[in-house]
């Protein structure tokens, strides 16, 4: 059984910065590529930030400069720093794991900015 796990969202005030982590474990096979999509209400869910295996990464004209994805390959662990957050960024942030097996999802972490 193949689990992707997210972890680190919360409330925060703007300006202020936030971890994101995600892991995924099991029969993943190799993984391709992982990455973050957000959801605002309303909204369709976006592309954030993608890192494939070579390390090779790009991101949404909206968080460049400010958010960096980065990967732990040993430990199938994708992660998102997330600095200079704005009141736009409150969504559900979803880890997303392109693996030779299938794609696969995490179950969200709410991000709210706010102060």
């Amino acid at each position: 059984q193949v689990k992707v796990v997210e972890s680190g969202g919360g409330l925060v005030q703007p300006g202020g910065s936030l971890r994101l982590s995600c892991a995924a474990s099991g029969r993943i096979g190799v993984i391709i590529a992982m990455g973050w999509y957000r959801q605002a209400p309303g909204k369709q869910r976006e592309l954030v930030a993608r890192i494939i295996s070579g390390g090779s990464t790009n991101y949404a004209d909206s968080v460049k400069g400010r958010f960096t994805i980065s990967r732990d390959n040993a430990k199938n662990t994708v992660y998102l720093q997330m600095n200079s957050l704005k009141p736009e960024d409150t969504a559900v942030y979803y880890c997303y794991v392109q693996a030779t097996t299938a794609d696969y999802w995490g179950q969200g972490t709410q991000v709210t900015v706010s102060s």
